[in-house]
């Protein structure tokens, strides 16, 4: 019992000396050399080295590019951005949201992927009177969505073939996409052009304007839209909302550490 009490101690003590490594390599964005990194966190150059070489290994730090030194790896970013993300998308994206509501008139959402279908994570009504049959957690399926669409264009054709190739693609209305290929098609243009229009393809009578919004990876994470009744988001009224919710979900992806 000793001997496992030792080794669960130096298991501990290694897990701390990482930690305290991780830390002191946080505070350098330049990286640390390993008599550096010895020094901030107190460790022998020898035990440093070990330490640093195990997490090099993980991804959770990379050596420099010249290979003197040592800074934090994609892989502890990547982990650290899933939390900041997963707490920060709401808060970062309501500003942009409420700006969609109160400059068109039009009720805006903030919508991810689960599987093919949009899940809605934020919703800012318009004026009562008008009102859209949409709820937080509502799912709509992401082939007859702009949201939907905006978070498809951020597939490669393997994972998009994946995704929606044993979809069922169900007609809600007779503007609705008829399978992958037409699909397909709208997404080379949402691509281009960074936006995707539901155009009475889900409800007739509704219409729904999207952008896609990025993460620090570049990938596509969520998009935002603005929705109204077609009387309201008609031809004339659809460049400007077009160039709103493009700007919002550029400002949103650059709260999320997005770089053009």
């Amino acid at each position: 019992m000793a001997a496992y009490g030792e080794r669960k101690d130096n298991s501990v003590q290694s897990l701390n000396r990482a930690l305290d490594m991780l830390e002191a390599l946080g505070t350098h964005k330049d990286g640390l050399g390993i008599t550096a990194l010895a020094r901030a966190t107190g460790l022998s150059k020898s035990t440093a080295h070990r330490l640093a070489a195990t997490l090099v290994e993980r991804g959770f730090v990379e050596q420099t590019l010249h290979g003197g030194g040592y800074r934090l790896g994609l892989k502890y970013i990547e982990i650290a951005s899933y939390y900041i993300n997963s707490l920060e998308l709401q808060t970062e994206a309501r500003p942009y949201l409420r700006e969609i509501t109160a400059d068109l008139g039009l009720t805006a959402h903030l919508g991810i992927l689960d599987g093919h279908e949009v899940v809605y994570v934020e919703k800012l009504d318009i004026l009562p009177g008008i009102r859209l049959y949409s709820q937080i957690g509502l799912r709509v399926p992401s082939y007859c969505s702009s949201l939907g669409k905006c978070l498809l264009s951020g597939l490669s054709g393997e994972e998009l073939h994946t995704l929606m190739g044993g979809c069922a693609f169900e007609t809600y209305t007779e503007r609705t996409l008829p399978g992958l290929e037409a699909l397909k098609q709208e997404l080379r243009k949402v691509r281009t052009q960074v936006w995707a229009i539901d155009d009475e393809e889900y409800e007739a009578g509704h219409r729904c304007v999207g952008a896609p919004i990025f993460d620090y990876r570049g990938d596509v994470v969520a998009a935002v839209s603005a929705s109204g009744p077609v009387t309201l988001l008609d031809d004339a009224l659809l460049p400007r909302v077009i160039e709103k919710v493009k700007a919002a979900a550029c400002k949103i992806s650059l709260r999320l550490g997005y770089v053009r």
